[in-house]
């Protein structure tokens, strides 16, 4: 076996997470999040519970965008640690979106149970859009900037999975809108007309 194998080797088996050099490892999460992960809740300490999530819920929907999102992530799901993955339940009336945003440390899987979504995302030359029905799955390569709406009649629901136990997200439109930055500042730099961007820093939240 050539030298550059062994290293590679080497060093992908170094880098590891607490649950990849045990069975399993239940987070602590009472104690400080690191790099791999939350340290191991004690084994004696661990039961059957640790291993089951019940709250992945229909959640309320009456916000600007019409969604309502409930998460199983390592910070309310401890078995997840160190596992890479985690869920989301997504509940969107007619006429709902989730909209633009990315996750920058995780690749999405939708599949959708109910209704119809319209669902892409963009790259800097293109872009990739669908129409989704029950049964569809839909992949969400990572840090793509992605959104999904409701096109068809009713409430649509899906189910989402990340490759990562504790996916960050980023709003495009609470970034621009949801701070302090001056308002003529964000119109120059997203040839936004300057009333809009006051109206809309009003509606998220922002200031300036």
């Amino acid at each position: 076996m050539k030298i550059f194998q062994i290293l590679f080797l080497f060093t992908f088996f170094s880098i590891t997470s607490h649950a990849s050099v045990n069975d399993f490892c239940v987070a602590d999460v009472k104690a400080p999040n690191t790099n791999s992960g939350y340290p191991c809740k004690p084994v004696a300490k661990i039961t059957p519970d640790d291993f089951v999530f019940h709250g992945l819920v229909a959640a309320k929907t009456n916000n600007s965008f019409k969604i309502g999102v409930t998460s199983a992530t390592v910070t309310n799901f401890p078995a997840l640690n160190g596992l890479g993955i985690s869920a989301m339940r997504v509940d969107m009336d007619e006429g709902g979106l989730s909209p633009m945003h990315t996750h920058p440390d995780a690749t999405e899987l939708g599949i959708v149970v109910q209704g119809e979504f319209t669902a892409g995302f963009l790259t800097p030359t293109s872009f990739y859009s669908k129409v989704l029905k029950a049964g569809d799955v839909f992949v969400v390569p990572k840090g793509m900037l992605h959104f999904a709406i409701n096109s068809g009649k009713g409430k649509a629901i899906g189910y989402v999975s990340f490759s990562s136990e504790n996916p960050t997200i980023h709003t495009l439109d609470s970034l621009l809108f949801a701070n302090k930055l001056p308002s003529d500042l964000v119109a120059k730099t997203t040839l936004l007309d300057l009333n809009q961007v006051k109206k809309l820093k009003a509606r998220f939240g922002g200031s300036g």
